[in-house]
């Protein structure tokens, strides 16, 4: 297996900032003692080909209930690469979890946003038969798996990027 990526804690104001902006109920200590309990994603086997993302905090979401969540990560990767984030599949089976964006597309240049590249997953609980999603913090929710991706032959990007959701599309 080729090496072409790392995962790192985001900073902790940034991470303190993104955690107050997803859950506001929180006061700015508990947001600290969250960053302290970050854990890095990880592969639960060596033939996983997805790294486990884990919860900041506790979760409890009803059928039809969704929510923001900061994970404290970013990584780097190796130019074309992407990171590609999708639920973990016991909860997409048990309850319909489903990321809002269908599949997170994390880009090598997310990395250097204004935002420290911090990754976060906008979460809901489709549940069709009246399951309340319960998990601890420092549980798996989703997943990431990196791909190598082409582009064509008379590709001309030369844009640069500064943000996450839809930040490649805006006009200045």
């Amino acid at each position: 297996m080729r090496r072409i990526a790392k995962f790192e804690k985001v900073g902790r104001q940034q991470y303190v900032k993104d955690f107050l902006d997803a859950f506001p109920e929180y006061t700015k200590e508990q947001a600290e003692e969250a960053y302290e309990g970050i854990k890095l994603p990880k592969r639960a086997t060596s033939g996983s080909a997805g790294y486990d993302f884990f919860l900041p905090v506790d979760l409890k979401l009803a059928p039809g209930e969704g929510v923001k969540i900061p994970t404290g990560i970013r990584s780097s990767m190796e130019e074309g690469w992407v990171l590609k984030i999708y639920p973990r599949s016991g909860l997409g089976f048990k309850y319909r979890l489903q990321l809002d964006n269908t599949v997170g597309i994390i880009d090598s240049d997310y990395y250097y946003s204004d935002n420290e590249g911090h990754i976060q997953a906008k979460i809901t609980n489709d549940s069709r038969s009246g399951k309340t999603l319960e998990a601890a913090a420092g549980e798996g929710f989703m997943q990431g798996i990196f791909l190598e991706y082409g582009i064509t032959q008379d590709d001309t990007a030369d844009g640069v990027r500064n943000g996450g959701f839809g930040s490649t599309t805006r006009k200045a």
